[in-house]
């Protein structure tokens, strides 16, 4: 990473820790664009330059985020499911969430709090929702916007939403391994489901082969 780019990243990374550090003392809704360029010790155009929105602060990782689960899914090994790779992903993420933990969970209290906020992660987990259905799509060998891997990947956001306890200072107490085990329960229900489909489709084929069909 050359001079200019270490720059740009040391901007965006003040005006986020603005951000939280306002959000946390102030209230989302008393904190204002102003006020974190102010504590950022930026201008306000510098501001939007970075983030489109208030909101946008509160997820500034996504594209990153979405664009390593995209490759991972797309690049992941021959007779490597979809939820093979995601679990990985997900273990490969947990420390880095747990250092976080105090941001994350401030997030979740906004979601829960204010209705922009909670929408816009909505339509954000929708492009996962997306992505990830692209990969169980090539799973089944259907089309990516069949209603199969739709389904299959609305669950699995749900899954990882539902993960997520409602009290965020239960999460603080649990051990990786607890977080771990809650996603396999949620994987190895949806993998079941996939089998079931997949083989669904085994024996629609294999009818249809018979004599007589």
């Amino acid at each position: 990473m050359g001079l200019r780019e270490r720059k740009k990243e040391q901007t965006r990374r003040a005006i986020e820790d603005a951000a939280y550090a306002l959000f946390a003392e102030r209230g989302y809704q008393a904190t204002t664009v102003a006020d974190i360029a102010e504590a950022a010790d930026v201008a306000p155009r510098t501001f939007f330059a970075y983030f489109p929105s208030k909101e946008d602060v509160l997820f500034a990782d996504f594209d990153a985020t979405a664009t390593e689960l995209a490759a991972l899914l797309r690049d992941r090994a021959p007779g490597e499911t979809t939820f093979d790779a995601l679990r990985a992903w997900v273990a490969e993420q947990l420390p880095e969430l747990e250092a976080q933990h105090d941001r994350e969970a401030l997030r979740h209290r906004l979601c829960e709090q204010h209705e922009a906020i909670a929408a816009h992660e909505r339509h954000l987990m929708g492009r996962i929702e997306g992505i990830i259905a692209g990969s169980v799509a090539a799973d089944l060998g259907d089309d990516p916007g069949a209603l199969r891997p739709r389904m299959v990947a609305a669950a699995a956001i749900a899954a990882l939403m539902a993960m997520r306890p409602d009290d965020p200072g239960t999460e603080a107490t649990m051990s990786r391994q607890e977080k771990m085990a809650r996603l396999d329960e949620a994987l190895g229900f949806l993998s079941g489901g996939i089998a079931t489909l997949q083989r669904n489709d085994t024996g629609q084929g294999a009818a249809e082969a018979r004599p007589g069909r």
